[in-house]
C-alpha cells in the first residue's frame, strides 16, 4: 500500500510539469497578441479554379444576370430619348369627289378631266411651348434616375457577393479547425480505449468518450455542407455560367484593422451613395415633368394645304386649326406634376436621412464587431487552447478526470467557433460599412 500511495503523487507531479512545458509551448507557437490562425489551409485540387474577393465582385459586376437584366433599363430609357427628341409626321391628304359610281356609262376621259373633283394637300402639326424640348429633357433625366437605380443595384450585389464570400471563408475555416479537432479528439479516443482494456478506466469512461466524438464527426460534416452550400451560392450571383464547378475562394480570412471616423464617412456617404444621386436626380425629373405638362397646355397649330383640280380650275387653299383652350388648359397635370416634385423633395430629404443613418448604424456595428475581435485576440484564445492541452496532457497519464478533459475540450471548440463567427461578423460588419458609404475605399 505504501508504495501505491507513493507512486500517485509522483505521477501527478511529473503531470505538473509536463503541463508548465506544454504551456510554454503553447504560448510560444500562437502568433503574438494571442489571435490563433484562422485563414483556411484546405487542399485544393489541381487545376481549381481560385477566385479573390475583388475578382469575385468584378465577376458579378460583368456577368450577373439580374444586374445586366437591370443594366437594360439604362438602354431603354435612352431609347426613350430618341423617341422624346422626334418630330410629327406630315400628313398626307387626298379624295376624289363627284364619281359617277352609280352612273357607270359616264365615266370618260372628259367625264373625269371636266366633272370629277381632286384634291391632294399636306398638313402639319406646328407644336408650340417648346413641347419636343421639354420631352427630351424629361426623357433625359429619367435616364439619369435609371443610372443611379442600376449603381444602386451593383452596390447591393458587392454587398452581396462580399457577404457569401465571407461565409464560405468562414465554412473552410470551420472545417479545417472540425477536421483538426477530428483527429486530435480521435487520438485521445484511442488512448482512452487503450486504458480501458488495461483496466485503468471503466466502461462507462470509455463509452462517453465515443459518444463525445460523434459530436466531432458532426461538426466536420455540418461544416462541409456549409462550404459546399456557400459556394454555391457564391456561384449564383458570380454568374453561373462563369464559374467552373470545382472553383474555390481565395483569400486570408482574418482581421482587418480600418481607420477613419464617422464624420467623414457620412461626408463620402453623401457624395457616392448611389440611390441619393437616384433621389436627387428624381427632383431634376419631377422639375422637367412638370415644365413639360406646361407646355403641353399650350396648344398646337395644325397647317394644312391643298391643291384641288376642278374641270378647268386648279386651285391652292390654305387652312389652318387650333384648338381654343377654354375648358382644357391641362391643368389637372400641371397640378398633379407640382404635388409631384415635392414628393421627389421628400424622398431626397428621406434619402439623404437614411444615408446618414446607415452609415451610424455600420459604424457603430463595425465597433461594436472589432471589440468582441480584440477580446478573443488579447488572451483568450492563447488560455482556451493551453487548457485544452494541458487537461488532455492529464487526462492522457491519468491525472485528470474525463469531465474536466471534456469540459477542457468543449471550452476550446467554444472558444475557437466564437472567434471565428466574431471573425466573420467582423468582416460582414466593415463590408456593411463599406456598402453604406457606397464605395470601398473607406475614408
Amino acid at each position: 500500500m505504501r508504495s501505491m500511495t507513493l507512486h500517485i503523487p509522483i505521477l501527478v507531479l511529473s503531470c505538473l510539469l509536463a503541463e508548465t512545458a506544454i504551456a510554454q509551448v503553447s504560448a510560444q507557437s500562437l502568433p503574438q497578441g494571442g489571435q490563433a490562425p484562422v485563414a483556411s489551409q484546405l487542399a485544393q485540387k489541381p487545376g481549381a479554379q481560385l477566385i479573390t474577393l475583388d475578382q469575385a465582385i468584378q465577376m458579378a459586376l460583368d456577368h450577373n444576370h439580374s444586374l445586366l437584366a437591370a443594366r437594360t433599363t439604362i438602354q431603354q430609357s435612352q431609347a426613350e430619348e430618341i423617341t422624346a427628341n422626334l418630330r410629327p409626321d406630315p400628313v398626307l391628304l387626298g379624295d376624289t369627289q363627284f364619281l359617277p359610281i352609280f352612273q357607270p356609262s359616264n365615266f370618260s376621259a372628259d367625264y373625269m378631266d371636266n366633272t370629277a373633283q381632286f384634291d391632294l394637300g399636306v398638313s402639319y402639326l406646328f407644336e408650340r411651348g417648346k413641347k419636343r424640348q421639354n420631352r427630351l429633357q424629361a426623357a433625359k433625366d429619367q435616364t439619369a434616375v435609371t443610372k443611379s437605380q442600376v449603381a444602386d443595384n451593383e452596390r447591393t450585389l458587392a454587398f452581396n457577393v462580399a457577404t457569401d464570400f465571407i461565409n464560405v471563408e468562414l465554412a473552410e475555416s470551420t472545417l479545417e479547425l472540425a477536421n483538426q479537432d477530428l483527429k486530435s479528439f480521435q487520438e485521445t479516443v484511442n488512448i482512452t480505449e487503450a486504458r480501458y482494456k488495461a483496466g485503468d478506466i471503466g466502461l462507462d469512461d470509455f463509452l462517453k468518450m465515443k459518444l463525445q466524438l460523434l459530436q466531432f464527426q458532426t461538426d466536420v460534416a455540418q461544416a462541409r455542407l456549409a462550404r459546399v452550400q456557400g459556394l454555391s451560392d457564391l456561384r449564383q450571383l458570380l454568374g453561373y455560367e462563369q464559374v467552373s464547378a470545382d472553383y474555390d475562394v481565395a483569400g486570408s480570412f482574418d482581421y482587418q484593422p480600418i481607420k477613419g471616423n464617422l464624420d467623414d464617412m457620412q461626408a463620402a456617404a453623401l457624395k457616392s451613395r448611389s440611390d441619393l444621386m437616384a433621389a436627387q436626380n428624381g427632383v431634376a425629373a419631377a422639375n422637367s415633368a412638370f415644365s413639360l405638362q406646361k407646355a403641353i397646355g399650350k396648344r398646337d397649330v395644325t397647317a394644312q394645304i391643298n391643291y384641288t383640280h376642278l374641270g378647268y380650275l386648279n386651285e391652292v387653299s390654305l387652312f389652318g386649326s387650333m384648338p381654343l383652350p377654354i375648358f382644357d388648359r391641362n391643368q389637372g397635370e400641371i397640378k398633379r406634376a407640382g404635388f409631384a416634385i415635392t414628393q421627389a423633395e421628400q424622398q431626397r430629404l428621406f434619402a439623404n436621412g437614411q444615408v446618414l443613418t446607415d452609415v451610424r448604424d455600420a459604424y457603430e456595428g463595425w465597433k461594436a464587431n472589432d471589440e468582441v475581435v480584440d477580446l478573443y485576440r488579447s488572451g483568450y484564445l492563447d488560455e482556451a487552447q493551453q487548457s485544452r492541452d494541458i487537461t488532455d496532457y492529464a487526462y492522457k497519464h491519468g491525472a485528470a478526470s474525463l469531465l474536466d478533459f471534456l469540459d477542457a475540450e468543449r471550452s476550446f471548440r467554444a472558444t475557437q467557433l466564437g472567434y471565428r463567427q466574431s471573425l466573420a461578423s467582423y468582416l460582414q460588419a466593415l463590408e456593411q460599412l463599406r456598402a453604406a458609404v457606397g464605395t470601398r475605399s473607406l475614408p
